[in-house]
């Protein structure tokens, strides 16, 4: 399935198992992966494992060129964030953009297509990530589609010789952000009896 929108300019459509080695190609560019938590040197074979995990609650878009969509510009992943169903309701995402394609719109457009899959059929009311503390152009574009700053990381990843920060960021479907509003947060009582109940989270 494939999707082009009025006014958008590139096609976004599911990563496919043939595009094992375009997404190598991006994610192996010097410009990339310092800014993901991969390894330099992927090899297609690892990528293709990872899109074979696309039908079992993982989502990968890919951002084309409408008059060559075999050509991979840049990529957005939805992966569950753990097996238990009490957080079926939440992806972490992952977004990806062939530098010789970036300021044109990509990233954006991988966004707003992921916070649609999310909302209106996955039923996904969390969207979380992780970007590094000093990609500030990264968090002014996460920014601008409505995360906000959660929290810090500190030292979660190594990368060029020194630990990195990891700034935190989530966005929720507005819906959800409602009723988290009304619900309220537990009173120092409610907050007692669930620490008792207790003492790791699993």
């Amino acid at each position: 399935m494939s999707l082009k929108q009025e006014g958008q300019r590139w096609l976004i459509r599911q990563a496919r198992m043939e595009d094992a080695e375009a997404v190598c190609r991006i994610f192996n560019h010097e410009e990339v992966f310092p800014n993901t938590m991969q390894l330099p040197f992927s090899s297609p074979s690892y990528w293709q494992q990872r899109l074979e995990c696309m039908d079992r609650g993982h989502h990968m878009l890919a951002a084309c060129h409408p008059q060559a969509p075999e050509t991979l510009l840049g990529l957005i992943g939805l992966h569950p964030v753990a097996a238990s169903a009490r957080v079926a309701h939440v992806r972490t995402i992952g977004l990806s953009v062939d530098p010789d394609y970036a300021g044109q719109g990509i990233g954006s457009q991988l966004l707003r297509a992921a916070i649609d899959l999310a909302d209106n059929w996955l039923n996904v009311t969390r969207l979380s990530l992780g970007v590094y503390s000093h990609n500030h152009r990264a968090i002014e574009l996460y920014e601008r589609h409505g995360f906000v700053k959660e929290g810090l990381s500190r030292g979660i990843s190594f990368g060029h010789g020194r630990y990195l920060d990891s700034l935190e960021m989530a966005r929720l479907h507005p819906r959800f952000e409602q009723a988290l509003e009304a619900q309220g947060r537990p009173d120092e009582t409610q907050a007692h009896d669930l620490s008792q109940q207790g003492s790791t989270r699993c």
